[in-house]
């Protein structure tokens, strides 16, 4: 089994972060030259593609992860995730077994390390969302919050609103949230999910004024800052707000694959087009191939054009 060699493994967790994909995949593609059962360099390649959207490319470094490390934990998360955007865009026939797959590897996660909040969340998440056809419903989800409380309480409350909200019960959705705010270890994100709350009810004031305050809180400029951008573009609201949030968080130290660079560009490409600047649209296109060539830009037409630049 082993792991990667701390040579290969720091490059290409930083590249991850940074979202330099194409770097990444070749530091990863020369450790497992050396060592084809390395698990640790599959899951990590599994993580890139997962950022370019290459889900069968991710779904197979990820079992290859699983297979050769079968007791960890994250591998087993990782997995459940590629199985779950792989299931997001396939039919009914094929997605209902995948999603059973997605509750039986984050079902696992949390199996092998009850402490993982990560895991905890998206299998509550999963519950939330998913019919108990294939291992989700509310009962689930409610066992998930009593785990999550002693990990992370503010995650557990999150999770809690979500639950409220599929129930419409959206008074208790939103009080939930606000305690998420007050208990969350990262303030910024958790007004992030306040607004992603009220832009889903039209409430596109309170949400405006909600990822105003998160940004405001967000002193790294990290991820928090793409979540608030998002919602306004959503919302269609405040563009240049938007695009400004997303160049800050570009130019910052606190890049992390949870918003991978290139997939921010491709998003203040098409704010950038919006506000009619195609010039500069096409400059971020240009960064976003040199870092991943293998991501598929969402509003590219099929012809492999960028519609509309």
């Amino acid at each position: 089994m082993g792991a990667t060699p701390a040579g290969a493994a720091s490059p290409a967790r930083q590249d991850l972060d940074l979202g330099r994909a194409d770097s990444a995949l070749q530091t990863l593609a020369a450790a497992l030259a050396r060592n084809p059962n390395d698990a640790e360099a599959h899951n990590l390649r599994c993580r890139v593609f997962y950022e370019e959207a290459q889900w069968d490319q991710a779904i197979l470094d990820c079992e290859a992860a699983v297979q050769f490390a079968p007791g960890d934990s994250s591998y087993h998360l990782w997995l459940g995730r590629a199985y779950g955007q792989k299931a997001n865009r396939v039919s009914m026939v094929f997605g209902y077994p995948l999603a059973r797959k997605v509750h039986a590897e984050f079902d696992q996660a949390v199996h092998l390390d009850a402490h993982n909040a990560e895991a905890l969340a998206d299998l509550g998440e999963f519950d939330v969302m998913a019919p108990a056809v294939v291992g989700g419903g509310l009962a689930h989800a409610d066992a998930i919050v009593q785990q999550l409380r002693s990990v992370n309480p503010a995650g557990a409350l999150t999770l809690e609103a979500r639950i409220a909200e599929s129930k419409k019960d959206y008074g208790s959705a939103e009080a939930r949230l606000k305690d998420a705010i007050r208990q969350s270890s990262y303030p910024a994100n958790a007004w992030m999910d306040l607004a992603a709350f009220y832009r889903r009810q039209g409430r596109l004031d309170e949400m405006t004024a909600a990822a105003h305050t998160g940004a405001s809180l967000d002193a790294s400029h990290g991820p928090a800052l793409v979540d608030g951008a998002s919602n306004l573009a959503l919302a269609g609201r405040e563009t240049q707000t938007a695009i400004q949030w997303l160049q800050q968080y570009l130019s910052s130290s606190a890049q992390s694959e949870i918003a991978p660079a290139f997939v921010v560009r491709a998003q203040l490409a098409q704010l950038l087009r919006k506000q009619g600047d195609a010039e500069a649209a096409q400059q971020q296109l240009a960064v976003v191939r040199a870092l991943a060539s293998g991501y598929r830009i969402p509003f590219a037409n099929a012809s492999g054009r960028e519609a509309g630049l």
